[in-house]
């Protein structure tokens, strides 16, 4: 029986994803800040620590997959989306490598399409993340004002990382990769349209296709990712938008 460990399993794409692996026959293993297998605070040092410790003792040492889903949208308080977004991703990757491993596994992260907008060279929060500065990166999210640019620069640089990392985690025979959502229809999208700043601009938008995704949709992307049939697809950016990334920018890719 695989090991599967899911992130932000409670609610939206993770809770998709652990019914697809459950469905499956696998043992799930989930993390979120309530309503989980381990509940955990991947905003602090303190929560990532123990959700390690208690994937590892549950799992014995050997995971399948791990699967990243966790992330805040930009309506939540600038800092916070720092946090959870890349350093409870990147502190998860390296504790649980070993594991991974152990088993000939992979990881699949969840970025998202605005990871491929705008231009991020040498942008100081972007260098913050790829540093691994907490502190710093926490400041300049927050120097920043709304959410939305922490969120898109936290997403770009989780990419940033993945792709970084795909020589150590390829030679180990760890496949890791990440899928670029668009609009999906999550507490996470309904939290960011309800937002004073940016909700109108939130729900007016639809991709190409004309309609936003549903989690399951993303999670069968996620599945493939992590799966045999994508053996050979490592330090890969899978976009699954609904066509925003292509429409956006149709001569950059």
């Amino acid at each position: 029986m695989k090991t599967i460990v899911i992130t932000g399993s409670a609610s939206g794409i993770g809770a998709a994803t652990a019914q697809h692996y459950s469905a499956a026959g696998c043992r799930v293993i989930g993390i979120d800040l309530r309503g989980a297998d381990i509940e955990a605070d991947l905003s602090c040092a303190s929560g990532r620590d123990k959700a390690i410790s208690e994937v590892l003792q549950r799992s014995n040492g050997h995971i399948d997959s791990l699967i990243c889903c966790a992330g805040l949208g930009g309506n939540h308080p600038p800092a916070l989306v720092a946090s959870v977004n890349y350093f409870g991703v990147t502190v998860l990757l390296d504790g649980l490598f070993e594991a991974l491993r152990a088993s000939g596994g992979n990881a699949v992260v969840v970025a998202s399409v605005a990871a491929t907008q705008g231009n991020w060279d040498g942008h100081p929060l972007r260098e913050a993340f790829l540093a691994g500065n907490e502190e710093q990166a926490r400041t300049l999210a927050t120097d920043a004002g709304h959410g939305m640019l922490a969120y898109a620069a936290s997403k770009h640089a989780i990419v940033c990382h993945i792709r970084a990392q795909s020589k150590i985690w390829g030679e180990a025979g760890v496949r890791l990769n990440a899928v670029a959502p668009g609009a999906v229809e999550t507490p996470l999208l309904q939290q960011s349209m309800d937002d004073p700043l940016i909700g109108k601009a939130t729900r007016d938008f639809l991709p190409p296709l004309g309609r936003r995704a549903q989690p399951a949709e993303i999670a069968q992307v996620i599945a493939f990712l992590a799966s045999d049939a994508a053996v050979y697809v490592h330090g890969s950016l899978l976009v699954a938008d609904g066509g925003i990334d292509a429409m956006s920018r149709p001569q950059r890719f």
